[in-house]
């Protein structure tokens, strides 16, 4: 990237994938599953640029082939947090916006509630997205993260069992819940100094327990602030979930 930037949309994207190999580059629409996301977060009104930060040469090159921007960046990082922390060094953003790059119908829309709030929050070190249950989804689904907030947005706590929980639920059947149960959408905002201080400590004992990276951030008494919106879309993880896309995406398509 020539040019330095405040606010940095940045898609971790790998070429190995166990459950969907080289999905980033799955193509049955006529462009790269990354391009899709690219296209998407480039709509944000929030952003000043958006870049791929691959693990593979064929990943660069099928972005700058549709005209985007893309950063080769190491084969060894563990998760995409860290994928975004080089980023971090080699741009000089102030706030980076990790946006998974399996997200092909993710909306502009989600990624400017984010970014926007942690703008205006000065006190938080991290935004990130929650919303309702929509009544296809199961609380009680372990893959499904849920998260519980403060009266000042801040999260409280995030898991994969279903929180917050009716110590007596029979005796509270009648009442509507204090709290809704809330679904947690895995896209940050990170301020860069942060951010750096995150990567260089070690996975925390709540993480490992649920598996949860934004765990080790609140064990470490560090704020994220949450912004609600009804989301619908959902990431993309195996073969059958990219084929169910590509019928929506054909069915859109002008006859």
């Amino acid at each position: 990237m020539s040019r330095a930037v405040r606010v940095l949309g940045v898609i971790p994207a790998r070429l190995a994938s166990s459950r969907f190999p080289e999905k980033a580059l799955a193509s049955a629409t006529g462009k790269a599953m990354v391009v899709h996301v690219l296209e998407a977060a480039l709509r944000a009104r929030s952003l000043d640029a958006v870049i791929v930060a691959a693990d593979h040469p064929r990943i660069v090159e099928a972005v700058r082939a549709a005209g985007g921007e893309a950063m080769l960046t190491r084969e060894d990082h563990p998760n995409g947090t860290s994928r975004l922390a080089e980023v971090a060094a080699r741009t000089g953003a102030e706030i980076l916006v990790n946006i998974q790059g399996d997200e092909p119908e993710i909306e502009p829309d989600a990624i400017d509630a984010a970014t926007e709030l942690l703008l205006r929050t000065p006190w938080a070190d991290v935004a990130t997205l929650a919303s309702p249950f929509q009544a296809n989804e199961n609380p009680a689904d372990p893959n499904l993260v849920k998260v519980v907030l403060g009266t000042d947005g801040r999260a409280l706590y995030f898991s994969r069992a279903r929180i917050p929980h009716w110590r007596d639920a029979a005796k509270h059947a009648h009442l509507p819940p204090p709290a809704p149960t809330l679904r947690h959408v895995g896209l940050y905002a990170y301020r860069a100094a942060f951010l750096q201080e995150f990567v260089s400590w070690p996975a925390s004992p709540l993480e490992e327990m649920e598996c949860l990276e934004q765990l080790r951030v609140l064990e470490h008494g560090r704020s994220i602030v949450v912004a609600i919106r009804e989301i619908t879309t959902q990431g993309i993880d195996t073969p059958e979930q990219y084929e169910a896309f590509l019928c929506r995406f054909n069915a859109k398509r002008p006859s």
